[in-house]
């Protein structure tokens, strides 16, 4: 249960960033200051959230990219000022809404 909880948090998450950057192209994202650091906040909390799965939950779920989520965190907490805002479009592009799909089987 406690595991579900997470997971549509991480959902919930996910959400927010697909809404803060539907039909925006990347120069609109990177000129607007407020728009990236919602969705870096938003990704950097998804990272949060997978140290508090099961270890167990984890080793269970392979296809989830559990530690490139949490690395991803990492990155963000202790390299805010050197965020590549190009990589974090391309994973709110490309890598996030496979992610979601991938945690919605989990939640079924």
């Amino acid at each position: 249960m406690k595991n579900q909880k997470i997971i549509q948090k991480i959902i919930n998450y996910i959400d927010s960033v697909l809404k803060y950057t539907s039909n925006t192209t990347y120069d609109e994202f990177r000129n607007n200051s407020m728009m990236a650091e919602a969705c870096v906040f938003n990704l950097s909390q998804i990272g949060e959230l997978v140290n508090k799965l099961d270890k167990e939950y984890i080793v269970n779920n392979p296809e989830i990219p559990w530690f490139k989520m949490k690395g991803l965190r990492n990155r963000l907490v202790h390299d805010y000022e050197g965020v590549n805002l190009k990589l974090i479009w391309e994973i709110i592009e490309i890598d996030i809404i496979v992610l979601k799909k991938k945690l919605s089987k989990l939640y079924e």
